[in-house]
This record gives structure tokens, C-alpha cells and sequence, in this order.
């Protein structure tokens, strides 16, 4: 008899066929990777960072490799929410997929003003990076304070016609008490974590790798802070959360289910395999189907809290 296998989740109304999405950032609006994965087959597409106006983003050079992992000090370059929803939302509506919208922005008013554009367009959630750690001015700060995190919070979702997420900033030190914050302000789940802040220096050149000179860690260098603070995260609140921070495999997936997400985002992995959410996907089933787990939803936080089990 054929294992029946439930993989749907669903966050804060809204049902996801599997719990897996792409990170933004990582995947643009989904056009560029169309040929390679079959869009129908995820659980999301998170978009790139959209603005009230287009953002040129920083100077070159934007990207460094480092050992296990990249920097990037892109600047959140975008082209703007009218472009956006001119250009790229109709593409992705043409996929049995659901669509959450990245929102950036350096004040509470850039914010606002691309929430209220949203408000009549088919997008099914939205997520407010608060956390850029590459941006000189604006989101970092709300996110870095819980008292802003929870003010602004407030004000995006008085002006939101879709369930809010409020994507949360490892450079803290209490991970916890920012998605306290972001829970008072009337988030509907929290996305965790973004990139840590970090430097590169070329020795031959003296000089830093990056123009920005420091730029947002990404990929499986990070994975184990990732995977504690969104333990720490799920256990401080009652809102769904969404983990990331480095995930490659299925196995790293089901890591950051065990610890507490209700669902993931793949990112930097894209970027050397453009098939990867797939993989994941289907490792995810492999997964349940050999240790007998009906229903995803069943790995949410199971981690034996008893280490002498």
C-alpha cells in the first residue's frame, strides 16, 4: 500500500501545496529560472525587494566568495513597484503558485506606500525586510530595535490588505525579543534569518573585496546560527515562521522543520544550482516517506528537547 503523503501548510490563512519557497533576492521574480524549475512545483516564490521607486543599488563590485558561503552588498537594486506590477506579477500569476512580495524601504512612509500599492493586486503575502544589513540607511535600523520593529509593523499592517511577514535581522542580540516585537505589532508570522553582516579584505590589493566594504553573509556558513534562532524565534512566540539561512539539501530543510519552522526559503543555493528547490522538495517526501511522517506539518518543532533519547 502506497504511503499517503500530506505536504500542504498552511500560514496565517494561507495554504502552501509544500512548505518550500525561494529566498528573496535569490530568484528575482522567477523569470530567470522559469527554464530551469518548474515554477508550478513550489510552494512560493519570494520576490526580490520591491520599492516605492527604482533603487540603483551599490556600486561595484557587489559580490565575494568566501569559504562556505558569498557576500553580497547588492543594495537591494530594483526597478520599482510600478514596474513590478506591470512586468512581473502578471508572469508569475500564470503559475499554480503562490506569491509573496518583498517590500523594502527606507522609511515607514516607503514602506506604506508599497503595501497600499499592493493592496489590489493577486499577491498572497507580503514580506517586509526590515533587515538588510547592506543598506546604509533604513531598514536595518527597524530591524535592529525592537521598539521600531514593533512601530512599524503597526504601520504596515494598517495599511495591508495581505497577511504580513516580518523578515527579522540575526544582528541582535536577543532574537527572541525582536519577534516579540514584530508579534505586538500584529505580524502574521516572522521570516528568519537574513544575511549576517560580514567583511572580506583582498590581501593582494590591500583593499576590502566589497565597495560597500561589508555585505550580507549567505549559505551554509550560517546555516547553524540560522537554525538556532529560529528555534529560539518559534519557542518566544505563537507566529508561524519561516526558516532560512544557508539550506542546500532536504536534510537541511527538515533541520530547520524540526527546530520550529513552519516553512523554508532556499536562497543562495540558486545560485549554483538552479534546480535545487525541486531537489528539496522531493527530498522532503523521500524523507517522510522513510521514516513513516504522514504529514509535514508533524515535523514542525518535533525536536527531542531530551538529548539522552
Amino acid at each position: 500500500m502506497t504511503q499517503k503523503i500530506r505536504m500542504d501548510v498552511e500560514i496565517a490563512g494561507v495554504r502552501f501545496k509544500n512548505p518550500v519557497m525561494t529566498a528573496s533576492g535569490t530568484f528575482g521574480s522567477g523569470a530567470e529560472y522559469g527554464e530551469y524549475v518548474d515554477l508550478d512545483c513550489l510552494g512560493a516564490v519570494v520576490t526580490k525587494g520591491v520599492a516605492s521607486v527604482p533603487w540603483p543599488g551599490n556600486p561595484a563590485p557587489r559580490i565575494a566568495e568566501t569559504c562556505g558561503g558569498m557576500l553580497n552588498a547588492i543594495g537591494l537594486q530594483n526597478p520599482g513597484v510600478e514596474v513590478f506590477c506591470q512586468r512581473d506579477l502578471p508572469f508569475l500569476k500564470k503559475y499554480d503558485t503562490r506569491v509573496i512580495v518583498n517590500v523594502c524601504g527606507r522609511t515607514q512612509e516607503d514602506y506604506c506606500q508599497v503595501v497600499e500599492r499592493l493592496q489590489g493586486e493577486l499577491v498572497d503575502m507580503l514580506e517586509i525586510n526590515v533587515s538588510c544589513p547592506n543598506v546604509k540607511e533604513g531598514g536595518i535600523s527597524f530591524g535592529q530595535d525592537p521598539r521600531s520593529l514593533e512601530k512599524i509593523t503597526q504601520a504596515v499592517k494598517r495599511c495591508a490588505a495581505q497577511p504580513v511577514i516580518m523578515k527579522l535581522s540575526p544582528n541582535v542580540a536577543d532574537i527572541g525579543e525582536m519577534a516579540r516585537a514584530a508579534e505586538a505589532g500584529g505580524a502574521d508570522a516572522v521570516s528568519l534569518i537574513n544575511t549576517l553582516t560580514g567583511m572580506k579584505i583582498d590581501i593582494h590589493r590591500r583593499t576590502f573585496a566589497l565597495a560597500n566594504k561589508t555585505g550580507g553573509l549567505s549559505g551554509p556558513a550560517i546555516r547553524p546560527v540560522a537554525v538556532r534562532m529560529v528555534y529560539e524565534a518559534s519557542r518566544a512566540v505563537r507566529l508561524p515562521v519561516i526558516g532560512m539561512g544557508g539550506i542546500q539539501t532536504a536534510d537541511d530543510a527538515v533541520e530547520f522543520l524540526l527546530a520550529g519552522a513552519s516553512a523554508v526559503s532556499v536562497g543562495t543555493a540558486n545560485f549554483h544550482d538552479p534546480c535545487v528547490t525541486k531537489k528539496i522538495i522531493d527530498g522532503l517526501r523521500a524523507y517522510m516517506e522513510r521514516y513513516g511522517v504522514d504529514d509535514v506539518k508533524d515535523l514542525v518543532g518535533a525536536v527531542r528537547e531530551d538529548i539522552s533519547v
